[in-house]
């Protein structure tokens, strides 16, 4: 039988800033990319996603970003190799901690928004978040953009690895996401983004924002918590696939 896994990003909500349904969420989706609080969230909204993680039976990884609250972590910041991999290592270690207490444990690590985005293009950046997750526990799994050089870096570092599509997002004919200053580059439509998705899991392929067909090989679906819609999105992939024959299940598992 056919599988793929399906995620979204979760625990960024604060009650200045909510951002997506996390209980709602948690009810459709496979694995959880917990925030671990520099792009968003707080300790109190994170603990609490990670105990409904924990009582759904969703797989649970850490999502680390930029520690930049104000933009979402949405902006690429300039900061030093160094400080980047301090970074991400106390994002890991502050998220394992809180689920730890949670009773739940984590499996892998995606990192967030421009982060994400910067690393699957620039080797050596991709190369200090993988050595910074080696640092912290060298069993998590990776999870990047599927054709992005971020996974073939944290496989050559001893990483487990993972490759992601995404159900909300245009692409690029290069592979890249349509950045979110172009229009278009979110989508929204249930029925479309559930079609694209079959087309993924069953062709390995993905029709990119001018219309050319472009291949991609995917472990993971991930459809944005913060997107509107978002949890009719994920439902409708879900009941989509399913419906064919296809099982969500975790690409991490234990």
């Amino acid at each position: 039988m056919l599988s793929i896994d399906l995620n979204s990003d979760l625990g960024e909500n604060t009650a200045d800033r909510p951002v997506s349904d996390d209980e709602a969420m948690l009810g459709v989706v496979s694995s959880a990319n917990v925030s671990a609080g520099f792009h968003a969230g707080d300790p109190a909204g994170i603990y609490q996603t990670l105990v409904a993680a924990r009582d759904r039976g969703v797989t649970v990884g850490v999502h680390p970003g930029y520690r930049d609250y104000a933009n979402f972590g949405r902006e690429a910041l300039a900061i030093d190799d160094a400080t980047l991999q301090a970074d991400v290592e106390y994002q890991l270690g502050a998220l394992l901690g809180m689920a730890a207490g949670a009773g739940v444990p984590v499996r892998y690590v995606k990192p967030h928004g421009a982060l994400y985005n910067t690393i699957a293009r620039d080797e050596h950046l991709a190369e200090v978040v993988a050595h910074a997750i080696k640092a912290v526990d060298s069993s998590l799994v990776f999870l990047g953009l599927a054709g992005g050089v971020s996974v073939a870096v944290a496989e050559r570092v001893g990483l487990p690895v993972a490759r992601e599509a995404f159900a909300d997002r245009a692409y690029e004919p290069t592979g890249d996401l349509v950045s979110r200053k172009k229009e278009g580059s979110v989508l929204h439509d249930p029925a479309l983004v559930a079609e694209r998705m079959l087309q993924l899991v069953h062709e390995g392929t993905i029709t990119a924002i001018d219309g050319s067909v472009i291949h991609i090989e995917a472990d993971s679906i991930c459809v944005h918590g913060d997107s509107a819609g978002a949890v009719q999105m994920a439902a409708a992939v879900r009941a989509a696939l399913t419906a064919d024959g296809i099982e969500i299940a975790p690409f991490a598992r234990a």
